[in-house]
């Protein structure tokens, strides 16, 4: 088993342990339902193996506390909540009233309390990404291009071979701020609704993309790699396969002089 083979075993028998009670390092935690069926098709194919995935969501982010520097530059001091994550269209709708329950007017007078320090709540609405390790360069590249003509304008081949396939179907805009534990609306719902609908709009779009790249790999072959001989090794094969037919011709001739020595 070589290396990459290795890696690919290790990699699959984390995704097969991979469950609520076993939870990954993503905000959901487990594996995206919509996902599965494209991810067995890769792990399927000897070339390739998946390492992260999305298969497209919806967000609503706090940010973390902030500071400001002297001079006046704002720094961000990590942390965050998230207050809203769906990979799932049927689940969004109502999304607002989870996170600002009720009372989810927007902010009269607003400007005043937003200053460059101030934590965001910012709402997103994401594609899907898919990280693939493959084998050889030759593997990626077959990859990336199938990705490619499937529509994944956004994609690329990294360092080792790994491939990134990505699509530019996205939503990211600020739509309130946090105050203590009090979060504020600075749009009108009406705004908020526009953005359930638009995302609604992207989740239809990139799951129709993620069936053309199913089917795509389906029928993806990849070339066997040749690697082009350079003259020295050239030379040497030749002298190689000469000194291997000086050792048949005295091999053979040994044999002629035994066979005979006892024929006669």
């Amino acid at each position: 088993m070589d290396s990459f083979a290795q890696k690919k075993a290790y990699i699959l028998e984390q995704i097969s342990l991979n469950s609520e009670d076993n939870p990954d390092d993503s905000p959901k935690g487990t594996i995206d339902e919509f996902l599965k069926p494209l991810i067995a098709t890769i792990n399927g194919l000897d070339d390739f193996v998946t390492t992260s995935s999305c298969s497209g969501r919806v967000s609503v982010f706090l940010e973390g506390e902030k500071g400001v520097e002297e001079g006046g530059k704002v720094t961000g001091k990590g942390g965050g909540k998230w207050l809203f994550v769906s990979h799932d269209p049927k689940e969004i709708e109502g999304w607002e009233k989870k996170v600002f329950g009720q009372d989810d007017k927007m902010a009269e007078e607003w400007l005043g309390h937003v200053a460059p320090q101030t934590s965001l709540i910012l709402f997103k609405y994401e594609a899907m990404i898919l990280h693939v390790q493959c084998r050889s360069l030759l593997a990626a590249q077959a990859l990336y291009s199938t990705a490619m003509g499937c529509g994944f304008r956004e994609s690329g081949i990294g360092s080792n071979n790994n491939v990134a396939i990505r699509i530019s179907l996205n939503i990211g805009c600020p739509i309130g701020y946090g105050e203590g534990d009090n979060l504020h609306l600075l749009v009108p719902t009406s705004y908020l609704q526009l953005l359930t609908q638009q995302s609604r709009t992207l989740f239809t779009e990139n799951f129709r993309r993620m069936d053309m790249l199913h089917r795509a790999i389906e029928g993806l072959q990849i070339k066997k790699e040749t690697v082009e001989e350079t003259k020295e090794q050239r030379a040497q094969r030749k002298r190689q396969e000469g000194l291997r037919r000086q050792r048949e011709k005295m091999e053979a001739q040994r044999a002629d002089s035994t066979n005979a020595h006892l024929q006669s």
